[in-house]
């Protein structure tokens, strides 16, 4: 059976260290977990480390940064096919310019071509219209599906009785 490829959106960095969210800080190490054990192929792209460089703590930065490297998770390079998929998203209105990198995300999962995107990120990105119109975009662009889902949507619910 294929192995599911999924991004790892920035919102995904930060919430293993978000003691203000325990919900979602509990399904992110789930989800991490499931990686390790090889239930998903992991990638980001190298706009993730850009915007986690905007972090002011440096020890979360570095325990940010660590998780890409600890989890084997593959980097996906820009590239220019991400930036005019990404444009197209924003001309659009589907997502505002001021939160290009949003799209640049979604971009860099579809050009990609991964299976799913997950994200915490609500504003922007895991909504019912940014889902709905970057699909009818990228079917409209040859772009398969990619499906943008939270961490509580992907993960295994193992009940303990």
């Amino acid at each position: 059976m294929r192995v599911p490829t999924i991004y790892l959106e920035t919102t995904i960095f930060n919430f293993p260290f978000a003691d203000d969210a325990p919900q979602y800080k509990a399904d992110t190490l789930r989800l991490f977990a499931e990686i390790k054990a090889g239930k998903f192929k992991p990638f980001t792209s190298e706009y993730v480390p850009r915007e986690l460089e905007t972090t002011k703590d440096a020890g979360k930065l570095a325990k940010m940064k660590a998780l890409i490297a600890d989890y084997g998770i593959t980097a996906i390079p820009a590239s220019p096919e991400m930036e005019r998929l990404a444009d197209l998203y924003i001309s659009t209105g589907i997502i505002p310019k001021k939160y290009a990198t949003d799209a640049l995300h979604i971009a860099a999962a579809t050009v990609a071509g991964l299976d799913y995107i997950i994200s915490l990120n609500f504003r922007h990105i895991v909504k019912h219209k940014t889902i709905i119109e970057t699909e009818i975009i990228n079917a409209r662009e040859g772009f398969k599906r990619v499906f943008i889902h939270t961490p509580a949507e992907v993960i295994s619910h193992e009940e303990n009785h």
